[in-house]
């Protein structure tokens, strides 16, 4: 039983993970592609940990795994927001559809 716990964890973060790649290849600016690659990857990271838990049950295994977890729920809007932040102050251009900029001296 625990095999196909195990495999669909796997299968479910592969999922995501591939999500996250093609929001890289797909979208159109790097905010919109930070976005992709912030959400789709913690998810798959989570699900790829829970299968090593599932897969290796010990209390060190699920104390290293809920630790990880944790550091990547924490770092990971951080992150984002300083990549976006930095983008914009480089005056890397949003894409031709965005409707709002909320960062510009105009909107404050």
């Amino acid at each position: 039983m625990t095999e196909w716990i195990v495999s669909i964890l796997i299968i479910l973060g592969s999922l995501f993970m591939l999500v996250a790649a093609l929001g890289i290849v797909r979208l159109h600016d790097v905010y919109m592609r930070m976005h992709a690659i912030t959400k789709a990857a913690s998810l798959s990271i989570v699900l790829f940990l829970l299968a090593v838990v599932v897969h290796q049950f010990s209390w060190g295994t699920l104390f290293g795994a809920i630790l990880v977890m944790l550091f990547i729920i924490a770092t990971t809007p951080v992150a984002s927001h300083m990549i976006a932040m930095v983008s914009h102050m480089m005056g890397i251009p949003m894409s031709k559809g965005a409707v709002m900029d909320e960062l510009t001296s105009e909107n404050k």
